[in-house]
């Protein structure tokens, strides 16, 4: 199946200009997360098309997202690396790869596009708090039936990092993700926060309590760190899971790093 190619000009882009800020591989956690988490929701799909939305001031990350989707889900999956800057755009052009990896000016209105996934990472943290809510229902009003969207945020080298998996009816799940080779302290987790959560890291509200109940058990296995980092997080979040929290997936996922809640576990408290 082939899906019509965005037509510049056709609408405004909707959005600002991101910092434009990437690395090769920082997003490979949170692909690594979507291959095994969204992959049969690529696999069922008609069309398998994925919008790498704001990819930045190169494209790594949807060249990336590319090989790795293809690779490890299914190889007729095609990634479009949407970006406002139409700079951004033609600097792109010598990565593409049609039709398998395409470049075209657009934004949270995907350029009229109807993906089963759009990846958007590290473009609503310069947002404010308040336009978040409409952004992702700007996105998720636009995926095609089914369709998924992953909106988050990373530091620069893809160590720390927050998102969301949202659907057509909203949130879903809130994902937290660490390197546990340099991770002091889970503390750190809420400088990554996504944005409808970075600003919520206070008392009275259920992320803060996650961000405590991760440090207090991240000390309380202080005794496992001879056996690794990565030891010590899997101690971490079995413990916080056998308090009430109700962690989602397996010891294996969290050996990698990464810790899944329901989103209403902590979801805002005042929205």
């Amino acid at each position: 199946m082939t899906h019509p190619a965005p037509r510049p000009g056709a609408r405004r882009p909707l959005g600002v200009i991101t910092r434009g800020t990437t690395n090769p591989n920082r997003l490979r956690r949170v692909d690594n997360w979507i291959v095994e988490t969204c992959g049969d929701a690529l696999r069922a799909a008609a069309d398998p098309l994925v919008v790498d939305l704001g990819y930045g001031a190169t494209p790594v990350t949807p060249v990336e997202l590319r090989a790795r989707l293809a690779a490890r889900v299914r190889p007729d999956v095609r990634v479009v690396g949407l970006e406002i800057d139409p700079v951004r755009v033609a600097a792109a052009e010598p990565a593409a790869d049609p039709p398998w990896l395409t470049f075209a000016r657009g934004g949270f209105e995907l350029a009229g596009l109807r993906p089963a996934l759009v990846r958007a990472f590290n473009v609503l943290r310069q947002y404010d708090e308040s336009e978040v809510a409409g952004a992702w229902r700007t996105v998720t009003e636009r995926l095609a039936p089914g369709g998924l969207l992953v909106e988050g945020t990373c530091d620069e080298l893809g160590r720390l990092g927050g998102w969301v998996l949202l659907d057509a009816g909203g949130p879903r799940t809130l994902t937290l993700a660490a390197r546990p080779t340099t991770l002091s302290s889970p503390a750190q987790l809420a400088e990554r926060l996504p944005k409808a959560l970075i600003h919520r890291n206070v008392p009275g509200e259920r992320i803060h309590d996650l961000i405590r109940a991760l440090e207090d058990a991240w000390q309380a296995a202080a005794g496992y760190a001879p056996f690794g980092p990565r030891e010590r997080w899997t101690r971490t979040v079995t413990a916080v899971r056998q308090s009430g929290w109700p962690v989602l997936g397996r010891p294996r996922h969290w050996r990698q790093g990464t810790l899944t809640l329901p989103w209403p576990t902590i979801a805002p408290t005042h929205p």
